[in-house]
């Protein structure tokens, strides 16, 4: 009875309820940028400025909600403004910087992307990467290796931040400068993973097809596990019309990795040129069940189809292809 009285106690209704922060002016606003009302939240922020005084950080709030609106020139102006009444206020510098990229002007971003690294060492990583490639945009490449390294917490000078730069040279499509960055990874790393890969994949994209698959061949030597260099690899050597060689290496990309489209994709291609159309049409097939949307199988499985005499089965995949084709050409800006 003692205990049972004791636990009623500790259960007392008179205990006090948490506390729960105090409703702010910009509550809503938030809760409608979430949901992507822009154009409300900003009315709302719109009377608040009519008040007097108005809220506190009213041109921060301004600020974010144009930035999550993706209206960054008006974001910019708003949060300078926020800047100026508050030097502290971090995120209003971030974002500055983010807008300012987001918007055309990485010369313009790069101050203020590279303030808010030194105020906060552990920052945004996007922040870090878009500082990167703002630096890339603008030429500053020693610096964008040192901003990728300070990201992927390597040294600026090592083998891994000319690697890692080196890869977004490419991607941004600075060729000339990801081939010498490239080159200077391997020079300081001989069997540093993937950097022979990459010049690989540059060699192939400028269709410079035997110093490709030399790289190629020197990252399996490196890696005989690599299922990609193996794809990679078959790509150059079918482009070089080696088909026999081609399949022999994307069945060893497919052993190694059944879950990559790439390599049936080109298994097919390599099947269809060698004139064994029936073996094409399984792997297309099959990188059809693992990619549907994906025009490009679609169409190669409409040639096989076609091929075999198949005229309902191709009609139907070369006009699905079509399709999908369109759709992803009405969703380029």
């Amino acid at each position: 009875m003692v205990l049972a009285v004791i636990a009623c106690y500790g259960q007392s209704s008179s205990a006090p309820a948490p506390l729960t922060p105090p409703a702010t002016p910009f509550d809503r606003v938030h809760r409608l940028s979430e949901q992507g009302k822009f154009d409300e939240a900003l009315a709302i922020l719109s009377d608040l400025s009519k008040a007097t005084p108005p809220p506190k950080n009213l041109a921060h709030e301004y600020g974010a909600t144009y930035y999550r609106k993706g209206d960054y020139l008006n974001a910019v102006t708003w949060l300078k403004q926020a800047s100026l009444e508050n030097p502290d206020d971090g995120e209003a510098v971030q974002l500055t910087g983010l807008s300012l990229y987001l918007a055309g002007k990485p010369n313009d971003a790069i101050p203020y992307l590279e303030k808010i690294q030194s105020w906060y060492p552990s920052a945004n990583v996007d922040a870090a990467y878009i500082l990167g490639v703002a630096y890339i945009q603008t030429k500053q490449y020693a610096n964008a290796r040192a901003a990728f390294a300070k990201m992927f917490q390597v040294p600026p000078d090592s083998a891994a931040a000319y690697l890692f730069t080196a890869r977004l040279l490419l991607r941004f499509d600075f060729g000339p400068i990801a081939e010498e960055y490239g080159k200077k990874a391997v020079e300081l790393d001989p069997k540093l993973p993937l950097a022979h890969q990459m010049l690989g994949e540059l060699y192939l994209y400028q269709s410079k097809i035997a110093e490709a698959a030399e790289q190629f061949e020197r990252e399996l030597a490196l890696n005989p596990g690599n299922p990609v260099a193996y794809y990679k690899l078959a790509d150059a050597y079918s482009r070089a019309q080696k088909f026999d060689d081609a399949e022999k290496l994307l069945q060893r990309s497919i052993w190694l990795d059944s879950t990559s489209t790439g390599p049936y994709i080109l298994l097919g291609k390599v099947l269809l040129k060698k004139g064994e159309t029936q073996l094409a049409v399984r792997a297309l097939q099959r990188a059809v069940s693992m990619d549907p949307n994906n025009n490009i199988p679609h169409h190669l499985l409409g040639q096989a189809y076609r091929d075999l005499g198949r005229t309902e089965d191709s009609q139907r995949e070369l006009k699905l292809a079509e399709q999908l084709q369109s759709r992803e050409d009405s969703k380029q800006p």
